[in-house]
């Protein structure tokens, strides 16, 4: 995903609607703006190639993605502080990707983090000049396309269910997700054995 133009990536909640009456508990679908702002049962990777300025709501979609493109000029901040609202998911998320305080800070004085400051704190995958997110973002894409498929959801479901327990547990999850069960009896499971020892690549059927 990315947004129109070079400026913003996703201004966010609009507060001209807030003023009118909008209410910040709005229904705004499962998930939250369009699936992305609290992504619950989404199994496909997300890319953001973030092109501009992700600010509130619209740094809140970045960080339901993940995998992380963003342009040298590119800005964050979650300034809901300002105006008094809750920036629910930012709150949620944002202490589990940064340093603790440094999370709080950055919630609590609704300031700009910039690009440079991100991937330091391990928000970006990649920090590309201006005009070449999306490129790269495609570029990430085309090699996933091209991985075995049932992979990816067996991924974000260990990723997702383990995210709170301990190791041991995680290990008894794992046998019961059903994403995973697919990857061990699938044929992709045997194809990719096959085309190691023939040292060729393999010709995934997502079965």
């Amino acid at each position: 995903m990315t947004g129109a133009g070079d400026r913003f990536f996703s201004a966010g909640w609009d507060l001209k609607a807030a003023a009118g009456g909008e209410k910040s508990d709005s229904d705004w679908g499962v998930g939250g703006f369009g699936g992305l702002n609290y992504p619950r049962n989404l199994d496909k990777p997300l890319i953001a190639a973030v092109n501009g300025i992700a600010c509130g709501g619209g740094f809140e979609v970045v960080l339901g993605t993940d995998i992380i493109v963003m342009e040298e000029h590119a800005r964050f901040a979650l300034p809901e502080i300002n105006v008094g609202v809750l920036a629910d998911a930012g709150t949620i998320k944002l202490r589990r990707r940064i340093p603790y305080h440094v999370a709080v800070e950055f919630l609590m004085t609704g300031r700009w983090m910039d690009a440079t400051e991100a991937k330091h704190w391990g928000l970006a995958n990649h920090v590309v000049p201006t005009g070449q997110s999306l490129a790269k973002a495609r570029e990430i894409a085309k090699q996933l396309a091209s991985g075995p498929p049932l992979l990816f959801p067996a991924i974000k479901q260990l990723l997702r269910h383990t995210e709170t327990v301990s190791e041991h547990e995680s290990f008894e999850l794992h046998d019961a997700l059903s994403a995973v069960q697919k990857v061990l009896r699938s044929d992709d499971l045997l194809e990719g054995a096959r085309a190691f020892s023939e040292k060729r690549p393999p010709n995934w059927k997502g079965k």
